[in-house]
């Protein structure tokens, strides 16, 4: 199937009052952080099943739709690009890395950063130099240091907890609400797997840290645990 015929599908399953919400929901108006994106309004199930249907479909393909205006054009390829790394050999596996690391452009939601970053770029970096993470995340993009700091989910699987403490910590005065999350999310994943190692960071840094990025690092917690670092009495 071509380019042409998968958006035509596309267009076949959009849904403009569905459309109306995720515009609200992904903060799209004027001085939002997805200011300008347009939505067709498709499920996310939906564009799973159709990202199965096309796992053949070229880089230049999947590189169209990448570029795409219509965010869930956008979902898709991040989907297709997804699969089509962990099939790859090692000579694909770096193309797909290069393009989307010259595509942030266009990973330019929170979504689109979750599902890919650390699939491809933590994936890619796993047995490499991970110096293109903190590049990442001293980018004046938003998306860039999303990337970053959401790619090293993947070492955090493999018990690896050094890339996500460090890049947390360049993040510590970022201004960006997403950022906050982000970063208060990987801690509570190191947490998942290493309460000490998170705690230790947290005892270390935590009066720092934005209230945001603080309560998604501690939503574990016993309650007596978690009201002690909100009240700074750690």
């Amino acid at each position: 199937m071509t380019v042409d015929q998968i958006r035509s599908k596309l267009q076949e399953l959009k849904d403009d009052q569905r459309a109306q919400g995720l515009r609200r929901f992904f903060k799209t108006g004027p001085g939002e952080y997805g200011e300008g994106d347009v939505f067709l309004g498709i499920r996310v199930p939906d564009l799973r099943s159709l990202a199965r249907e096309h796992r053949a479909a070229r880089l230049s393909e999947i590189r169209q739709l990448l570029k795409s205006r219509f965010h869930e054009e956008r979902v898709l390829a991040l989907m297709m690009l997804v699969h089509a790394y962990s099939k790859g050999d090692e000579d694909a596996k770096k193309r797909i890395y290069d393009l989307y690391l010259k595509s942030t452009d266009y990973i330019n939601n929170w979504d689109l950063v979750d599902l890919s970053a650390h699939h491809i770029v933590g994936q890619h970096l796993s047995d490499r130099s991970r110096e293109p993470l903190y590049r990442l995340a001293k980018s004046e993009s938003l998306w860039e240091r999303r990337i970053a700091i959401i790619a090293t989910a993947y070492f955090i699987k493999r018990g690896e907890f050094k890339e996500t403490l460090k890049i947390s910590k360049l993040l510590l005065s970022d201004k960006e609400d997403l950022i906050h999350k982000a970063v208060g999310w990987m801690l509570r994943e190191v947490g998942k797997r290493d309460l000490a190692t998170e705690e230790r960071f947290l005892i270390a840094h935590y009066k720092r840290m934005p209230r945001t990025m603080l309560r998604y690092a501690i939503e574990r917690f016993p309650e007596p645990r978690r009201q002690m670092y909100l009240k700074g009495i750690i």
